[in-house]
């Protein structure tokens, strides 16, 4: 994609009187590609980051995963998250989907220093904290994704139940991948039955109550960037 051939649903969604100045690479993974956009609009240039899935149109539910998840986070930690624009289908491929937000130049790796590391165990502590369900349940309004793998996101009153079928779904993905395993499929069903249940429904029985709240649904390092004021970038969330 470039220049010459940026989609018309991407254009739609820049802002009005825009001029399209640049679009050069800016990342990849094994489902997606990364764009830098860059603009002018009334005299003034502008950055944008353009996500677009290049894969099976199983995966374009990962746009609007993630600009939900981006919206959710914004509305919690603006100054750590990337700020989300808009998310859609492509125009004249109606089998990929793109999202796009505003752009920030992250580093990859934190600097050695303590005060970036406080700064994000702040931003996880406020994010759990002060988030708080639409509706008091645990999952999310829309389906989010741990990479190709979908998220059981239905909402349920129970984060027992909630972990429980999250954790056969993931064990079902990976014997689609690698083959049918009987024995795994007992163990699966034995762990649910034995270790979740005995760590997990205490903590809703007995007159006791959890909170759901806001999560990082893959927090590693790899999603974890630093900007130049150490602001966090965080990614693909459900409220667990």
């Amino acid at each position: 994609m470039s220049f010459e051939n940026l989609d018309p649903a991407v254009l739609a969604v820049l802002p009005i009187r825009s001029e399209v100045l640049s679009v050069v690479s800016h990342g990849k993974t094994r489902w997606s590609i990364g764009l830098k956009v860059g603009i002018e609009v009334d005299g003034e240039d502008k950055e944008y980051f353009l996500k677009a899935n290049h894969q099976e149109i199983e995966w374009s539910g990962m746009a609007e995963g993630e600009y939900e998840s981006q919206k959710a986070l914004a509305a919690i930690i603006p100054d750590n998250v990337v700020i989300p624009l808009a998310w859609g289908m492509f125009e004249e491929d109606k089998s990929k989907a793109f999202f796009i937000t505003l752009f920030r130049d992250l580093r990859e790796f934190p600097p050695p220093l303590a005060p970036p590391y406080v700064q994000f165990l702040a931003t996880l502590k406020k994010l759990h904290q002060t988030s708080v369900s639409p509706n008091g349940k645990f999952g999310f309004q829309v389906t989010t994704y741990n990479g190709p793998p979908k998220m059981v996101n239905d909402w349920t009153d129970s984060w027992e139940e909630y972990f429980a079928r999250q954790f056969r779904s993931d064990v079902s993905f990976l014997q689609d991948v690698y083959g049918e395993d009987a024995e795994l499929a007992d163990l699966t069903e034995a762990f649910i039955r034995k270790v979740v249940a005995r760590l997990l429904r205490p903590l809703q029985t007995g007159g006791k109550n959890i909170k759901p709240t806001l999560c990082h649904g893959d927090l590693w390092d790899g999603n974890v960037q630093i900007r130049t004021a150490y602001s966090v970038r965080l990614m693909r969330l459900l409220w667990t």
